[in-house]
């Protein structure tokens, strides 16, 4: 399930394998890879829930232009993950609604 060719990114230039945290649990994509694309090579859908309807969202235009994709990274919301590329030890959760929020009774 891994993306082959972006369509703005092109054919992704394949790092080493690292380890990275999704929701705490550890996980590995390739260094500089979307991470959009390591979560979804790891069966990981839903990046973000919307704020009115508590909706799964997850990659739409993988391009950069949309919010479906944002999740927080290194404790920033709003990161788009289908551009943004991976790095060792990076930490990415959920988010929920547009302010950044985690789920209550995350850490």
């Amino acid at each position: 399930m891994r993306i082959e060719e972006h369509p703005i990114l092109g054919a992704p230039q394949r790092g080493r394998l690292i380890t990275f945290t999704y929701n705490g649990k550890p996980m590995e994509g390739y260094e500089g890879e979307p991470i959009a694309s390591a979560l979804r090579a790891a069966g990981v859908m839903v990046h973000r829930y919307s704020k009115k309807e508590n909706k799964p969202r997850g990659i739409f235009c993988a391009i950069g232009r949309c919010t479906d994709c944002v999740m927080i990274v290194d404790g920033k919301p709003n990161i788009r993950t289908c551009v943004t590329p991976l790095t060792e030890g990076m930490n990415v959760e959920t988010q929920y609604g547009i302010s950044g929020k985690r789920k209550e009774g995350s850490a």
